[in-house]
């Protein structure tokens, strides 16, 4: 049986590669809602120049989507990183979270709808950290222990192969990440959604 990856560890060794570097790197930070984002926000905006990326297509309604989005903008604010930490939002696309959940709607939470929900999310972060110059790209979506960090990072790992992009691993709820993202929310009364964005999870 193969031993899983310590995604902690090889976080671990890409951070210590670049301590020494004169300039922080660049980071595009996919980022899935405000309290995934808040631990994740503290733990790394000392060590790189991050800006979030707001790009869920699976969140609905709209409402609830621009509502989201608000709250990150909030969180950045009174957290006082407004000066440090950049916020990108597309415009809110359904219609590409609908193509790869047709005829999979019944499907059951964390199955092949989930993987190709973070698929789509990890490609557009991606193509646009490439074009965009940026150093690394990841999610904030390691976080929760309703995510599957092993298919995450297998995501990231195979996108940013053979590209300047590097792929930055996390497994983000380790160290006590998501129980920190909990005491964050609760410090910034940040909005705690009961489901993940999708109309399937919220059944």
């Amino acid at each position: 049986m193969q031993q899983k990856e310590n995604y902690q560890i090889l976080f671990d060794e890409q951070i210590k590669s670049i301590q020494n570097q004169p300039t922080k790197p660049s980071l595009l930070l996919h980022a899935c809602c405000a309290p995934c984002s808040s631990y994740v926000l503290e733990y790394l905006s000392d060590i790189f120049d991050i800006t979030l990326f707001f790009f869920n297509p699976n969140i609905a309604p709209k409402e609830e989507f621009a509502f989201r989005a608000n709250e990150l903008k909030r969180l950045v604010k009174e957290m006082g990183l407004d000066n440090k930490v950049k916020i990108l939002i597309p415009d809110y696309s359904p219609e590409v979270f609908d193509m790869i959940a047709l005829g999979r709607e019944d499907l059951p939470e964390r199955g092949a709808r989930c993987t190709d929900c973070y698929r789509i999310r990890l490609e557009k972060t991606f193509l646009t950290a490439e074009e965009r110059g940026f150093d690394f790209f990841s999610t904030t979506l390691s976080i929760s222990p309703h995510k599957d960090a092993e298919r995450l990072n297998n995501i990231g790992k195979n996108l940013a192969e053979n590209s300047k992009t590097n792929w930055l691993f996390s497994d983000f709820k380790k160290k006590n990440g998501y129980k920190r993202s909990i005491e964050l929310s609760q410090k910034y009364s940040l909005y705690r959604q009961n489901y993940c964005g999708c109309s399937y999870s919220k059944k």
